[in-house]
């Protein structure tokens, strides 16, 4: 996550039928975002030749706000990332506006320069970098900063097929864009039996860089459902729905959903394993172990357990399968509970050296730390010192950094 999205309220982005910028704006407008706060907002853009127009809609039974961005031609050219940048910073927008909305772009600039084969700056904008795109980043920026959005969560992104015409001629859908976006945040997606365009750039973009997850709703107090329309009519509610509240009472762990992969083994050569360790965390495991174990007819094997990401599975399978001699394996489906961490600088005698550790809730003593293992290996190596006591040498001065910070507040 690039963005950094600044207020005291959560939301969820149920992505059911795809997303788009227009379709964001209609939710958060749905939402209880005003249509007059948005233009007001908007107005330090200081972009001419468009305007905003919100309705109330009814598709397929099911009510929503359907949100346009009406250019005038004369308006439409194509733009390059300096430019954008540019007109966001020389703009009255709040700087969490700015902030999020330039990171949405260069988000968006990297992916096209990598499908294209160009340098970021060389990247031009067609459809992205037209009045009503601009419009469309700034005012999901501007909507999350005026409903006091401080954390993002989404949902599996649907993904639609067929094709779609764009300045570089017909292209695939997804996007090649679209999809560089969502490899790059291995963000989880699905298939459906949709031809047409689910997942636009500028929604991609949006929420690969401001989202903070991928998966099920974290715990919070619902206040709000708002229904944003796409354009399309592909037989149902063709809406983007966005879940909106106050965060529930605090928790000290994030919840995520997992794969255990697990395979018993008994005739493969053990020089393997080490190899094969290294292929499962390259295609992304969370963690590989072996255990031994005793099979039928008392032959010694390992049991080999693969900790996966949902979006790595099928790939995590595949080398199981190509790089060991078992003939099956099981997947059970779990969830992780995982304590929020963060990261401390102490400055120790031999320079920074980073701390991890698991915040109490308010104030006083974390309730784990650790130095940073990499950063004490690097200090034994460098001056021959034990490790464990370059490790009780910043442990003290962690522990005295923390009891100075406490008697200057």
């Amino acid at each position: 996550m690039s963005g950094a999205l600044s207020g005291s309220k959560i939301a969820y982005f149920d992505c059911y039928s795809g997303i788009s910028g227009d379709m964001i704006l209609g939710a958060l407008i749905d939402c209880g975002l005003e249509l007059r706060q948005l233009q007001e907002l908007l107005s330090g853009l200081k972009l001419p030749g468009y305007r905003l127009e919100a309705k109330k809609v009814v598709r397929h039974g099911l009510a929503g706000t359907d949100v346009q961005v009406l250019t005038d031609p004369a308006a439409h050219r194509h733009r390059r990332l300096p430019e954008i940048k540019e007109l966001l910073r020389q703009s009255d927008l709040p700087a969490p506006v700015k902030e999020n909305s330039i990171a949405v772009f260069e988000s968006l600039a990297a992916a096209e320069a990598a499908v294209h084969g160009v340098s970021i700056d060389e990247v031009h904008f067609h459809e992205v970098g037209a009045v009503d795109a601009i419009v469309d980043v700034v005012g999901s920026a501007g909507g999350l900063y005026l409903l006091q959005i401080g954390r993002l969560y989404c949902s599996p992104l649907p993904l639609g097929g067929g094709m779609v015409r764009s300045a570089h001629g017909l292209l695939p859908l997804p996007a090649p864009a679209v999809m560089e976006l969502l490899r790059k945040r291995r963000v989880p997606v699905y298939g459906c039996d949709t031809r047409h365009e689910l997942v636009t750039p500028t929604g991609a973009a949006i929420v690969t860089t401001l989202a903070e997850a991928f998966g099920p709703p974290p715990p919070f107090e619902l206040e709000a459902v708002g229904c944003g329309s796409g354009k399309l009519d592909p037989g149902y509610a063709n809406y983007l729905r966005i879940f909106t509240g106050p965060s529930a009472a605090p928790v000290p762990f994030n919840r995520e959903p997992l794969f255990i992969i697990e395979a018993n083994i008994d005739d493969l050569n053990p020089e393997i394993y080490g190899y094969l360790m290294e292929r499962l965390f390259a295609e992304g495991a969370w963690d590989v172990y072996y255990t031994p174990l005793q099979m039928k007819k008392n032959r010694p094997a390992v049991k080999l357990t693969v900790l996966a990401p949902p979006q790595r599975l099928h790939c995590l399978v595949e080398t199981v399968f190509r790089e060991t001699s078992t003939l099956g394996l099981r997947v059970l489906e779990a969830q992780k509970f995982v304590c929020r961490r963060a990261t401390e600088i102490v400055d120790t005698e031999w320079g920074p050296v980073r701390v991890k550790l698991v915040p109490a809730e308010g104030s006083g003593a974390p309730l784990h730390y650790a130095p940073e293992y990499e950063d004490c290996c690097a200090i034994a190596r460098r001056t021959g010192l034990p490790l464990k006591e370059i490790y009780r040498r910043v442990e003290l001065s962690f522990r005295m950094k923390r009891r100075q910070d406490a008697e200057t507040e």
